[in-house]
């Protein structure tokens, strides 16, 4: 059988979710440090106040996976602002039947929801960590002949002739684009110039669009072949910025950055909150503390590479992080 590569990484990555725990693979910010949930619940709220602090909106997270940036957002929400915790219906979207089930037994207010379409229509926040980078690509092959598309077939690729519109790169360049990543941003850009709210996205990949495979497979914490055995291994790949804040501006929403995520968590406070917990955590908690935070923000580790991008109803302020 051959498929696209979009369509091959979807199937593959719809099987792993379903099957493995993906924690045992790999691990996000959230479970690097409670810090990272705690900064973005605060964030929720000024966001929340910005919008003229609606007496019911939708929190939701999209891929929230087992739900610890959500459990430490709220518990920083609450004690910061309890009204806005009372105003939060909460929610996530997540299509993975195994995942959707420990969420429910987690969370047992929240609703879970298969699609952004079906969240209802109110003013809604919206916030997806490591999301975008598991949505499935496309990539093409500049050859002498022209613009290939890649396919997958038996645990290999094969090219067809390319009908897209691509630049006239050197022979032997290879684009991607990510058509579900954008379609999503579109939808959440129209969704947030009819009901009030903004979303928030951390994820990995390059502050310009440009050439480049990136593609990857993580098994057993370890790189994989992507194209081998589908479900095994967790494939993703970078998030084209770019286009997405160009997507968003294109169906009428305010669009924020992407600035690197170290930048953007120090602004929100994380060296100043990582010492607070450090005065009353004992010397070996402390170090643990302050190394989780190095991870996440230093340039060498998580802060260069990965970026923080918003999305949010033009008549709303720059967010926390990006004014």
């Amino acid at each position: 059988m051959i498929e696209r590569l979009d369509e091959f990484m979807e199937r593959a990555n719809a099987a792993y979710y379903a099957g493995r725990d993906p924690f045992a693979d790999f691990v996000t910010a959230p479970e690097i440090s409670q810090v990272f949930g705690e900064l973005l619940g605060l964030w929720a709220c000024v966001v929340w106040q910005s919008m003229g602090s609606p007496p019911r909106f939708q929190l939701i997270e999209a891929g929230p996976g087992r739900g610890t940036l959500m459990a430490d957002a709220l518990r920083a929400a609450g004690r910061a602002m309890m009204a806005f915790g009372e105003a939060a219906e909460l929610g996530f979207i997540e299509t993975s039947p195994r995942l959707a089930e420990s969420l429910a037994r987690r969370f047992p207010a929240a609703a879970i929801y298969p699609r952004l379409s079906a969240v209802p229509s109110e003013p809604m926040i919206l916030l997806g960590n490591e999301f975008l980078d598991a949505l499935p690509i496309r990539q093409f092959v500049r050859r002498a002949e022209g613009w290939m598309e890649r396919h997958v077939e038996d645990g290999r690729y094969v090219e067809q002739p390319a009908i897209e519109d691509l630049p006239d790169d050197p022979e032997g360049s290879v684009r991607e684009r990510g058509d579900a990543a954008r379609a999503f941003i579109g939808a959440v850009a129209g969704r947030l110039g009819r009901d009030v709210g903004a979303a928030l996205f951390l994820d990995y990949g390059p502050m310009e669009s440009g050439a480049g495979e990136s593609l990857q497979a993580i098994r057993e914490g370890r790189p994989a072949d992507p194209l081998a055995d589908p479900g095994a291994a967790d494939l993703t790949a970078h998030v084209d910025f770019a286009a997405l804040a160009a997507e968003a501006r294109a169906r009428g929403a305010a669009c924020f950055g992407p600035v690197p995520q170290g930048a953007f968590l120090a602004r929100l406070g994380i060296h100043e909150r990582t010492a607070q917990l450090g005065r009353n955590a004992s010397p070996e908690d402390a170090a643990r503390l302050i190394a989780s935070t190095r991870r996440l923000t230093t340039p060498e580790a998580m802060g260069s590479l990965f970026k923080a991008l918003a999305i949010a109803s033009p008549t709303l302020p720059p967010p926390p992080g990006f004014d």
